[in-house]
């Protein structure tokens, strides 16, 4: 079987973990999560990076920080993971979805102004398969109506828009190293702060709302509960599992790069025969090779070929069910405008194997089996 997705594993991991026990240092906050903070600094240029337990819990931290209410309003894709909508939700906000654009599948730049009301609060772009938004628009909008952008860069790490790294555009960003991501430490995610006015609070939130961050570097003699929180700190263990492969992103980055060019190099004869439609990547963007998806004709086509590549040994997958859609979609949500490709495209595509340490000879046979499929 030739699996949709293998956790990434460098060889190091095991050994950093026996020196975070070995520190007897093993909850949040420690050697190994500083090493990964200031990795995710540096390679972002952001003013600070905090560690999380997943990116939804950075994503509630989010709405924490921008002190979301009853009857406010974040405008979001409905193409997305539930966690973008929840976060939001959670604090009683209603989600405002637009549609999404046909090539990127990201969120509808041009769609977010008409949906702007007197209530909103946010925009929360979502950048798909680690392919940035159209950030300058959104940017210049948010400016406009002074409204926070919080970036869900959950499959984005080491991607760029124009040059600046995915998720650190916004007032904040969030990251995931679930184990389906391109760096994982099982389940964790990472909150990016742009604004530093957020900074302090954003540290307290994470404390369980306590100023606990400042008694560790001495800055109070005491720590005590300040605000609103939850204990959102990963442990040392997950942080030194995730640092084995930080310290080696580029290695992974460019093999997921290299298995990504390799499905668009051998399936451009089926798009240009008009079976499929290849994944698009503007310009101006560097992705990270998150996923190799193509599109299909609609639903039927997809479920056929799913099966018939299961039965072939390989497990491809498709994401998502539309948020508005959902049964708590019509409880904490309305779409804004017309629906033209929300539905449709995520009716069509089909996410194949990818991942760090695929070979080259399962790639080729994936994409044999899928000519097969079309051409016999």
């Amino acid at each position: 079987m030739i699996n949709f997705n293998e956790p990434p594993y460098i060889g190091e991991e095991e050994f950093y973990i026996s020196q975070a026990i070995k520190y007897k240092k093993i909850s949040g906050d420690g050697y190994f999560t500083e090493k990964c903070r200031k990795w995710i600094i540096r390679n972002t240029k952001v003013k600070q990076a905090l560690l999380t337990t997943s990116c939804t819990h950075a994503l509630e931290m989010s709405a924490l920080l921008i002190n979301i209410k009853p009857g406010d309003e974040v405008i979001m894709p409905s193409f997305t993971f539930v966690s973008t909508a929840n976060a939001f939700a959670l604090r009683g906000a209603t989600i405002v979805f637009v549609d999404i654009r046909e090539d990127t599948l990201n969120m509808d730049e041009m769609l977010i102004e008409d949906a702007i009301t007197d209530k909103t609060v946010a925009i929360v772009p979502v950048h798909y398969a680690g392919v940035g938004c159209e950030m300058d628009t959104i940017m210049k909008i948010a400016k406009k109506y002074n409204l926070y952008v919080i970036e869900d860069a959950a499959q984005a790490v080491m991607a760029t828009y124009k040059g600046k790294p995915l998720g650190s555009i916004g007032n904040v960003g969030c990251f995931s190293f679930h184990e389906t991501k391109n760096y994982s430490m099982g389940e964790g995610g990472a909150l990016l702060i742009q604004d530093k006015k957020m900074i302090e609070r954003a540290e307290i939130i994470r404390e369980k709302g306590t100023n606990r961050s400042k008694f560790f570097r001495g800055e109070v003699d005491k720590y005590t509960w300040v605000d609103i929180g939850s204990s959102y700190l990963p442990s040392e263990l997950n942080s030194a599992h995730l640092y084995a492969q930080l310290q080696n992103a580029e290695k992974i980055n460019k093999d997921r790069l290299e298995s990504w060019n390799l499905y668009n190099t051998l399936l451009k004869d089926l798009e240009q025969k008009g079976y499929i439609i290849r994944q698009s990547i503007p310009e101006h963007c560097i992705h990270n090779a998150h996923m190799y998806y193509i599109k299909l004709q609609n639903e039927e086509q997809r479920i056929e070929l799913i099966t018939y590549l299961k039965q072939q040994s390989i497990y491809a997958v498709f994401h998502y069910i539309p948020l508005h859609s959902a049964p708590a979609g019509y409880k904490y949500s309305r779409f804004n405008g017309n629906d033209k490709f929300t539905t449709k495209e995520s009716a069509r595509v089909l996410r194949l194997p990818m991942y760090y340490g695929l070979k080259k000879e399962d790639i080729i046979y994936v994409v044999e089996m899928i000519t097969k499929f079309f051409i016999g």
